[in-house]
C-alpha cells in the first residue's frame, strides 16, 4: 500500500467518544471495557472539541493528596488537616468531568488525507493516533498501528 493511500481506505470508523460533560469514572470505564486508550470528545453537535487519553486520566488521579502520617513512638498519627485535603481532593477528582482533563485543541487529519501526512502528523505532534474529521466532525480515528498494518500488508 503506497504511502499516498487515503486516510479513508484503513481509519476505524467505531470509535469510542465522550463528551465534555461525561464523568471521569464514566470514561475510565468505557476505556477499559472498549480495551483503548483514548478517544475524542465531542460536542452536542458532533463536532470535535477535544482527545481523553488514559494519561490524561492518569495525571488526574496523581492530583490526589494523600494524608499525612507520623510515626510517633510505634504509634500512627493522621494529621486532621492533611486528611479532610484528601477528602476534598477525592471528592473532587471523583466528580471531575471529562472537561476538566481531555486535550484541548486536538491534533486530527482529514478522510482525504494521505497515510504519509498523518504519520507525520502523529510524528511532529508525538501522538499515537488522531481523529478523521469531515468539516470539524469526526468520522474515524487512525492510529499508528493502522499504519503499520497498512504498509506491512503492501509489503507482502
Amino acid at each position: 500500500m503506497p504511502r499516498s493511500t487515503l486516510v479513508r481506505s484503513v481509519m476505524t470508523t467505531d470509535v469510542v467518544t465522550f463528551t465534555p460533560e461525561e464523568s471521569v469514572q464514566d470514561a475510565i470505564r468505557r476505556l477499559v471495557e472498549r480495551d483503548v486508550d483514548a478517544g475524542p470528545v465531542l460536542d452536542a453537535d458532533g463536532h470535535l472539541v477535544g482527545m481523553l487519553s488514559s494519561s490524561d486520566l492518569l495525571v488526574q488521579e496523581t492530583k490526589l493528596h494523600y494524608p499525612t502520617v507520623v510515626s510517633l513512638f510505634g504509634a500512627y498519627l493522621e494529621l486532621p488537616s492533611s486528611h479532610r485535603r484528601f477528602e476534598e481532593d477525592l471528592r473532587r477528582a471523583v466528580g471531575a468531568t471529562v472537561a476538566d482533563v481531555m486535550a484541548t485543541d486536538p491534533v486530527s487529519c482529514a478522510e482525504d488525507d494521505t497515510l504519509e501526512r498523518a504519520a507525520t502528523l502523529m510524528h511532529d505532534h508525538g501522538v499515537s493516533r488522531l481523529p478523521v474529521t469531515n468539516d470539524g466532525r469526526l468520522v474515524g480515528i487512525i492510529a499508528r498501528g493502522d499504519i503499520l498494518r497498512a504498509v506491512m500488508g503492501a509489503s507482502s
